[in-house]
């Protein structure tokens, strides 16, 4: 899938590395065309007052599109309680 910048994606896979998880919500910042390799996004993740707290770059395979069945929901990061 083909994403453009500043749009919404979806997490399809964890990103443990970033405590970040299926479903997590981010904004495509930049996109990466590189000859020969799947096209690589970076996306910036937000928490719910709008603080960064990543900005990871992935495959367009690891991200999805929001469609009109998604739910938002929230979830406590582990490390901040």
């Amino acid at each position: 899938m083909d994403f453009q910048l500043y749009t919404d994606v979806v997490l399809v896979r964890d990103v443990v590395e970033d405590n970040l998880r299926v479903g997590d919500i981010g904004t495509v910042v930049e996109r990466h065309d590189v000859p020969g390799l799947e096209t690589g996004y970076s996306v910036e993740f937000f928490d719910m007052l709008g603080s960064t707290i990543a900005v990871v770059t992935l495959p367009g395979s690891m991200l999805r599109a929001p469609t009109h069945g998604d739910i938002p929901s929230v979830r406590r990061d582990a490390v901040t309680i």
